[in-house]
C-alpha cells in the first residue's frame, strides 16, 4: 500500500511516498481503507519537532490523526464494527506511530466512530482532533452538563474565539446543536460569511470596534463558556465579557506561549480557566466527545465546505508536503488529503 512517512523531524521536506505492507489489526482493532485524511496543525508540529533532524519516539511516523473511510478488516474482540461499515477516525497517531496518511489503517477500535450514510468522507475527515477538542472545551463548565446533547447548552450563552477556525467552526455547530446560544470573534468580513454559515447567531469583528463592549451588546449578562484559541491576546476581553462563574476553555496558544491576567475582575466574577489537549486529557473525555460528535453528524449538524463556513482544500496523497505547507500558512478552512475511492 502506498503511504505517506518520515523518520526524522524537519520541514515538509522529510515526508516522502513509499510502499509499506497492509497491516493486520491486532486485539481490539480494526483496520480501515483510508478514503480521506484531514490534516491538523498539530501534524507539523510534531514532524517539524522543535529543531530539525531530532529523534523520534518511533523510528517511521506516518502522520495524520483525523481521516474516514471503510472497515477493511476486524481484529478479534470487536464487535461493533464490521467489513463495510463506515467511519470516521480520531487521533489514530495516540502513543502510536501509524496515522492516517496511508491507504490502510490499524488502529483501536475506540478511535473509530460510525459515519452514516450520506455523510461525506470529506465531513468525517473534519472531525476528529477540531471536533473532539470543541467537545472538551464545552463541557469542562460549572454548572453546565459533561456532555453534549440537544438542549444541554440551552440558556448557556458561547463565546468562541476565532469562529473561522477549524475548532472554532465545529465549536459553533456543536454549542448551537445543543441549543446555546452563540457569539464569535472574527478579523474579516471573509471570515464572518465562514461564522454565519456555521451558525453563530452574533459575530463581531474584532478588528473593526470595541470588541467587548460589542459582545456585551448581545450578552449584557456576559457569556458563561469561552472557547479560547488566543489566550494572551484575549485575556482582558475575556474578563470583561464573562458572566460570573464563567469558565475560560484554552485550547491553543495563538499569539503568546503566555498569559498575563488582572487577578480582580477575574476574581470577582469566580472565573475559572480550563487548559485542554487531547494527548492527555484521559481515555473517558475522548470516548465521549467521540460519540456525542457522532451524535450531532447523525442529526446533520455537522457540516464543512464554504456553505456550511468551512472551505475545503484538498491534496493527492503525492502532495502531502504541500498540504502540510498549507496548513502551517495559515489557510483558512480544512485541509484534507485524498487517499483512496
Amino acid at each position: 500500500m502506498k503511504a505517506i512517512s518520515y523518520s526524522r523531524t524537519g520541514d515538509s521536506s522529510v515526508l516522502h511516498l513509499h510502499d509499506r505492507p497492509v497491516p493486520e489489526p491486532g486485539h481490539g482493532e480494526v483496520r480501515v481503507r483510508i478514503v480521506v485524511s484531514g490534516v491538523n496543525p498539530t501534524d507539523w508540529k510534531h514532524r517539524k519537532g522543535e529543531a530539525p533532524g531530532q529523534e523520534l519516539e518511533f523510528p517511521e511516523v506516518v502522520p495524520h490523526h483525523d481521516g474516514a473511510g471503510v472497515v477493511d478488516a476486524v481484529g478479534a474482540g470487536v464487535s461493533e464494527f464490521a467489513v463495510g461499515d463506515r467511519v470516521w477516525v480520531f487521533m489514530a497517531q495516540l502513543d502510536r506511530p501509524d496515522g492516517t496518511a496511508q491507504e490502510y489503517v490499524a488502529l483501536p477500535a475506540a478511535a473509530v466512530a460510525p459515519l452514516p450514510d450520506g455523510v461525506g468522507f470529506e465531513v468525517g475527515a473534519s472531525l476528529g482532533v477540531p471536533a473532539v477538542t470543541a467537545h472538551r472545551a464545552l463541557t469542562v463548565a460549572e454548572g453546565w452538563p459533561s456532555r453534549l446533547q440537544p438542549g444541554a447548552l440551552a440558556g448557556a450563552t458561547v463565546l468562541v474565539a476565532g469562529g473561522a477556525g477549524a475548532v472554532g467552526h465545529a465549536a459553533i455547530q456543536l454549542a448551537r446543536w445543543a441549543g446555546a446560544r452563540v457569539i464569535t470573534t472574527v478579523s474579516t468580513a471573509e471570515k464572518e460569511a465562514l461564522a454565519a454559515a456555521a451558525g453563530a447567531h452574533h459575530i463581531v469583528n474584532y478588528k473593526a470596534g470595541d470588541t467587548a463592549k460589542a459582545i456585551r451588546a448581545v450578552a449584557p449578562d456576559g457569556v458563561d463558556i469561552v472557547v479560547e484559541v488566543a489566550p494572551a491576546q484575549n485575556a482582558a476581553l475575556d474578563a470583561a465579557v464573562v458572566s460570573n462563574r464563567a469558565t475560560i476553555a484554552i485550547y491553543a496558544n495563538d499569539g503568546g506561549s503566555s498569559v498575563e491576567l488582572d487577578i480582580i475582575p477575574n476574581m470577582w466574577v469566580n472565573a475559572r480557566y480550563q487548559f485542554l489537549v487531547l494527548y492527555t486529557v484521559g481515555a473517558d473525555a475522548l470516548a465521549h466527545g467521540r460519540d456525542d460528535v457522532a451524535a450531532a453528524v447523525r442529526d446533520g449538524a455537522m457540516g464543512v465546505g464554504e456553505s456550511n463556513g468551512l472551505p475545503l482544500h484538498y491534496f493527492p496523497l503525492e502532495d502531502t508536503a504541500a498540504a502540510h505547507d498549507e496548513v502551517e500558512s495559515g489557510v483558512t478552512g480544512k485541509v484534507l488529503v485524498r487517499v483512496g475511492e
